[in-house]
């Protein structure tokens, strides 16, 4: 079973993350689901905070439904929502993060201080609201979540796969590289060629890899 976390600004209806679904779809059952404030979802975005609590329900409702094996695959926002659940709730038997920053507040990219602008500002988030079907909560992170750097060491025993692209827009590539590091060598780092950010760049070959590489890691 294959639980599907989507990157920000996502949902379950994009035709996007319905691709990478419908791929993964020939190594397992699916389980996809819309982040809160994504979409058709309630609530409101935290950016990757609290939606370890969304992807931890979506995980206890695929084991209920009799699934021995749940690996999580998440992209982006999602790629560091997997790894924190991992290290905060487990309850996985694979993990795989897909373009996920290593570090909180990274602005070293233009599309990164263009979501900074969408997250903090309120005419940001306006845009979001209206032209990307996404409603992020005003507030700041207070605590400041665990990053993802720092729940990689968590996370062992569990296999893990650290997935980046060389032509990532929004993260360089001492993000995958500070989280395989941190990882202790217990982590498979795939650094792929030409590949830009997230779903819309892990093609059909790609994610039939990543079903046959958590296919042997769930055992």
């Amino acid at each position: 079973m294959f639980v599907i976390a989507h990157g920000f600004t996502g949902d379950v209806d994009r035709p996007h993350v319905r691709r990478v679904a419908g791929v993964l779809r020939g190594y397992g059952a699916v389980v996809t689901f819309s982040f809160r404030g994504h979409g058709r979802s309630g609530g409101r975005s935290t950016v990757g905070d609290k939606e370890v609590l969304d992807l931890a329900a979506a995980v206890e409702w695929a084991r209920g439904l009799g699934h021995a094996r749940v690996v999580t695959v998440g992209f982006s926002m999602g790629g560091s929502v997997v790894l924190r659940h991992a290290a905060l709730h487990g309850g996985t038997d694979a993990v795989v993060s897909v373009s996920a920053p290593a570090r909180w507040y990274y602005r070293g990219t233009a599309p990164m201080r263009r979501l900074h602008w969408l997250v903090t500002r309120p005419e940001g988030r306006l845009v979001g609201r209206y032209g990307l079907r996404t409603r992020i909560h005003h507030r700041d992170w207070d605590p400041v979540p665990l990053s993802p750097v720092q729940a990689v060491p968590e996370i062992a025993p569990t296999p893990l796969l650290v997935v980046h692209g060389d032509r990532d827009g929004y993260f360089p590539l001492d993000h995958p590289r500070m989280l395989a590091e941190a990882a202790g060598g217990h982590a498979d780092l795939w650094v792929e060629p030409g590949m830009g950010h997230a779903e819309h760049a892990a093609d059909d070959a790609l994610m039939a890899r990543i079903g046959d590489w958590s296919v042997t890691a769930a055992g």
